[in-house]
């Protein structure tokens, strides 16, 4: 009989209570805690499967349908490549580099160097702000913006109208090929803008992240002949490696949308998902009506993907970290994350709290191995 996995990743719907939140600079953030108190949030399905049954978090109901975890990271860090790499088999011991103070001089340079111009800003800063300061600077000289973030990430953006979204995008791969050794970052991620001050991010994001160093729960499926589908930015995640084939998503709602899709098509394997308008629209941004509404979109949506689903089918849901939308910082947080663990028939369990998100992939290997 053909098992199809669901795994989807909630991009930082962190559940609080990490034993290291201080050594981050997170002590007290709960993502989780944060939008429930909201007036937006609405999470009938989600309830039903025991996320607040989880241990430690509180307000849980009788007889949850799910088995259900608190799984907490092992890695040395709160970024979305480790949580995700972590998820799939690999543990960080060391954290990617960050640049609280701007890249090296000599990074700059070489980087102006190969792509023949000059570069604005080269600061950590808000996604959304960053276009808003240096916008305008960059429309009048078509100097890219280049940033950081709390994150291991080289950041580029630049206005559509002055530079094509394929000559960006060489931008980054130029990016990515000189980010090696003590400076390989994460993730170089292409961030276009469009219109009129203020400006407006576009859904034409694109990461260019390093590639896993060992094998991964991905590359175990394929090389056993399994479909690993790749939703969201998965692909850009693994850098491609160990995936089948891919889908890209403008929103959570188009992700949702791809998703029920996928749900009625046939494959043997892994449907691995990352829904990341949690983190990059919410977030980030500190919006907790806006992270409230969209748990209530998702929520939604989760309604009609259990209503599909067969009886070989399981559904996992976790996340990579946490990103408080109600604390002063814009920046990812240490918490742990949820796992839940749904098919027809289960036995719903209590299964506590573990030390590492590779608990998942464990899960994964064991039922589609």
């Amino acid at each position: 009989m053909k098992k199809r996995v669901f795994l989807m990743v909630l991009d930082s719907l962190g559940i609080g209570g990490a034993s290291d939140a201080e050594k981050f600079g997170d002590l007290g953030s709960n993502t989780l805690l944060s939008i429930s108190k909201n007036q937006n949030f609405k999470a009938k399905n989600l309830i039903k499967l025991g996320l607040f049954n989880i241990d430690g978090v509180g307000g849980g109901i009788e007889n949850p349908l799910s088995q259900y975890a608190r799984l907490k990271e092992k890695s040395a860090g709160k970024d979305t490549t480790l949580g995700h790499w972590e998820m799939a088999g690999i543990i960080s011991n060391a954290p990617m580099p960050t640049y609280p103070n701007g890249f090296p001089t000599e990074i700059i340079l070489e980087f102006e160097r190969l792509i023949g111009t000059k570069t604005l800003c080269n600061k950590p800063y808000s996604g959304t702000e960053v276009i808003k300061d240096y916008g305008k600077e960059h429309i009048k000289t078509g100097y890219p913006i280049v940033y950081t973030s709390a994150d291991s990430v080289f950041q580029i953006a630049t206005h559509d109208s002055v530079v094509p979204l394929e000559k960006l995008y060489e931008y980054s791969e130029i990016a990515r090929k000189l980010l090696v050794g003590k400076h390989a970052v994460g993730r170089v991620i292409a961030r276009p803008f469009t219109g009129e001050y203020p400006y407006i991010r576009t859904a034409y994001r694109k990461d260019f992240s390093l590639p896993p160093h060992k094998k991964t729960m991905l590359d175990k499926l394929k090389e056993n002949g399994k479909t690993v589908l790749a939703v969201g930015k998965i692909n850009d995640i693994f850098a491609g490696v160990g995936i089948t084939s891919y889908v890209k998503t403008k929103s959570n709602s188009d992700g949702f949308s791809k998703v029920l899709d996928i749900q009625n098509q046939d494959f043997d394997g892994l449907c691995f998902i990352n829904f990341v308008d949690f983190d990059s629209v919410f977030g980030h941004r500190n919006d907790v009506d806006g992270y409230a509404k969209a748990i209530a979109e998702f929520d939604e949506f989760l309604g009609d993907f259990l209503s599909g689903m067969k009886s070989s089918d399981t559904l996992i849901i976790t996340a990579d970290h946490g990103c408080d939308p109600s604390t002063p910082s814009t920046d990812h947080s240490r918490e742990d994350v949820p796992f839940i663990l749904y098919s027809i028939g289960v036995t719903p369990k209590n299964l506590g709290t573990i030390s590492g998100f590779d608990h998942v992939s464990k899960t994964v290997l064991d039922i589609l191995l």
